[in-house]
């Protein structure tokens, strides 16, 4: 049927077959341009593709590219530079089995810390409350961003981060032998305006079966940071290699850890071990420093929101 909003096309002549290919050379234009400016990814995107929405894979990639041109006698090279920024969707890893935020038991009684008032601090190297024990190790300050893969690596502002790991002698505060009336080694934080939070702790130890870890959940904001159940993300930071061959090696009180690690890589561990390399290096943190002088760090962590 003949829409009436839309004349039809009449024989111009010449004229208007020059006018159709002045048009079609103009689009030829805009698409070569594209190319140019952005590469394939403005292309997809000006064609409204690209993006995943599994959650599991890089998810957003920004390209920045310079061009240097040096002249040498009747020789012009000329070096582009790419930078690019992707952030990668961290996997769920289990909680237990000293988790501590109300999802299960030490004998016969629920454990869940994050319902304590005083959790919500960033130093958490000393136990709170009736305690206030301090963990003896290498200090160690983490800092966190938290992003949301879903929308272009944005930062996550006022998101919630429980964060526990165990003792330089492998052991953990609210179920381990003797320190079941600690409850350092945990704590909460919330993200700023950046996305980003830190927290001072101490360098975990190695203990028998596990690659050296930190536990972490996220939650949507502080009021809900009650229990599991309301957490968006529940996964696992791996130690770098390098920094716990250190650190066990010259500091004291790690020795258990020396033995422990040699008998362990991240392939072999349970919970590692089935991760992408893309998802091994989102997950271990990026650490300097020394024994002596302690250890900083930071580690992106990507949400599906």
């Amino acid at each position: 049927m003949h829409d009436p909003k839309t004349p039809d096309h009449q024989d111009g002549g010449l004229q208007q077959d020059l006018q159709l290919i002045a048009n079609r050379m103009m689009q030829r234009r805009r698409l070569l341009g594209l190319f140019a400016a952005g590469g394939a990814t403005a292309l997809v995107a000006a064609c409204g593709g690209g993006g995943s929405d599994d959650g599991s894979t890089t998810t957003t990639t920004t390209t920045d590219t310079s061009n240097t041109t040096t002249t040498s006698g009747n020789t012009t090279t000329t070096t582009t530079t790419t930078s690019s920024s992707s952030c990668v969707a961290d996997p769920t890893e289990t909680n237990g089995p000293y988790p501590g935020d109300g999802s299960n038991s030490v004998n016969g009684s629920i454990v869940n810390v994050l319902a304590l008032s005083g959790i919500v601090r960033s130093d958490i190297r000393s136990s709170f409350g009736t305690s206030t024990t301090t963990a003896p190790g290498v200090p160690l300050t983490l800092t966190i961003k938290v992003v949301n893969v879903n929308s272009g690596c944005a930062a996550l502002s006022g998101y919630a981060v429980y964060i526990w790991h165990c003792t330089r002698d492998g052991n953990y505060s609210l179920y381990s032998s003797g320190i079941q009336n600690e409850n350092y080694l945990r704590g909460v934080q919330v993200t700023d305006s950046n996305g980003e939070l830190t927290f001072t702790t101490i360098f975990p130890g190695c203990y028998s079966g596990r690659w050296p870890h930190i536990h972490f959940e996220v939650y949507p904001s502080l009021a809900v940071a009650t229990a599991q159940t309301n957490a968006k993300l529940t996964s696992q930071f791996a130690l770098p290699s390098a920094a716990c061959s250190t650190v066990y090696n010259s500091a004291t009180g790690y020795t258990a850890s020396i033995s422990n690690l040699s008998q362990i890589t991240i392939a072999s561990d349970n919970v590692f071990g089935d991760n992408t390399a893309a998802q091994i290096a989102a997950m271990t943190p990026t650490l300097s420093g020394s024994v002596s002088a302690g250890y900083t760090g930071t580690v992106t962590v990507g949400v599906a929101v």
